[in-house]
């Protein structure tokens, strides 16, 4: 490998550092991120948060970070050797890898962010359920006198949330119910739905 290196410029040398040690970097980040490791440090922050309003939007458009960072400089020093193998002066070529780089971070965040795009965050949006009709699971007490369950189907999914009713009657198991209200972020108000 040094025989390799010895007939080289100082920045024939740093561009094929830089490519070869960005490359290592990013076929490491490749293979953990299939094996389901994962290379960005995320921070863990604790919050109070009000009914109702259980999702954060999910993250936005992100420029710098540590696997852009790891495409910029692998395409930067590939870009830099290729274009010094094809005899480009070494101004043009630092202005030709510099740009490559970065067209490459841009390309990586807008990959990132699409398929983040696509991503549910799984967190329920209670008040999706007003308006939804379902059927009582475990009998429900007249005038919120018990707490029952009911089957609902939520956000695509199927779901068993507590309930209340101000009917005033008992609603039985398998009675069909509309949510009209959301008591808290678990407990929903429903009235026997009549046809």
């Amino acid at each position: 490998m040094m025989e390799f290196f010895n007939g080289m410029s100082s920045l024939e040398k740093t561009y094929w550092i830089t490519a070869l040690i960005g490359s290592i970097v990013f076929i490491f980040i490749f293979i953990m991120t299939f094996l389901g490791g994962d290379i960005d440090a995320d921070v863990d922050i604790d919050v109070d948060v009000e009914a109702g309003s259980v999702d954060d939007g999910g993250i936005g458009f992100q420029f710098f970070t540590f696997k852009n960072v790891v495409a910029f400089f692998t395409i930067f020093g590939w870009t830099g050797v290729t274009c010094l193998d094809n005899d480009i002066s070494s101004g043009t070529t630092l202005i030709i890898a510099i740009i490559a780089g970065l067209l490459m971070m841009v390309a990586t965040s807008a990959l990132f962010f699409w398929i983040n795009s696509f991503a549910e965050s799984g967190t329920l949006q209670i008040n999706n359920a007003i308006g939804q009709i379902g059927e009582v699971y475990l009998p429900i007490g007249k005038n919120r006198s018990k707490i029952g369950k009911i089957s609902i189907k939520v956000q695509g999914s199927l779901r068993e949330l507590e309930a209340l009713t101000d009917e005033n009657e008992d609603l039985a198991t398998s009675t069909v119910v509309k949510v009209i209200e959301v008591i808290s972020a678990e407990l929903l108000l429903v009235e026997k739905l009549t046809k």
